[in-house]
């Protein structure tokens, strides 16, 4: 059953992501996201990094709940499924997209190919309004068709 919980909370994250970035991100706190679609080269962390400061205290306040309330140790999978979904959502973003650590890494692969050039779509908006491919791990799906006919 825990295996199940931590599925289903990893899954359902796309889901929150796509919700926060569309409806949060680019709503009331696009003063913390203007900076990562406006770059200041010049500056290595971004107001927009302290969304994922929130998600982990999420994270880290479901383990607590997991570990010391008694009845409520299915939390502890829930916090993991969190965590394990900002893991992949900081290595696919800040990584094989942004390259925010490996500026010279290529990818290959045809699903990061996909995802990375939904992302540069979703950057051609400078602004809140009128955005697309909202999603991270998750992207419309002629992007996979394109990215793998042209692997």
């Amino acid at each position: 059953m825990n295996i199940i919980i931590f599925l289903a909370t990893f899954f359902l994250m796309e889901g929150v992501t796509w919700c926060t970035h569309k409806y949060v991100m680019h709503g009331f706190l696009w003063n913390l996201h203007y900076d990562h679609h406006n770059k200041d080269k010049s500056k290595v962390m971004e107001k927009n990094d302290w969304f994922f400061v929130y998600f982990a205290i999420i994270s880290m306040s479901l383990f607590y709940c997991g570990s010391f309330v008694s009845g409520m140790e299915f939390c502890t999978y829930i916090g993991l499924g969190i965590l394990a979904y900002g893991i992949a959502y900081f290595i696919v973003h800040e990584i094989i997209i942004h390259k925010r650590l490996f500026s010279n890494w290529t990818q290959q692969f045809f699903y990061f190919k996909a995802l990375q050039k939904a992302h540069r779509k979703h950057h051609s908006h400078l602004g809140p309004e009128d955005g697309e491919c909202f999603g991270m791990l998750w992207v419309p799906f002629h992007y996979f068709k394109e990215a793998y006919r042209n692997r």
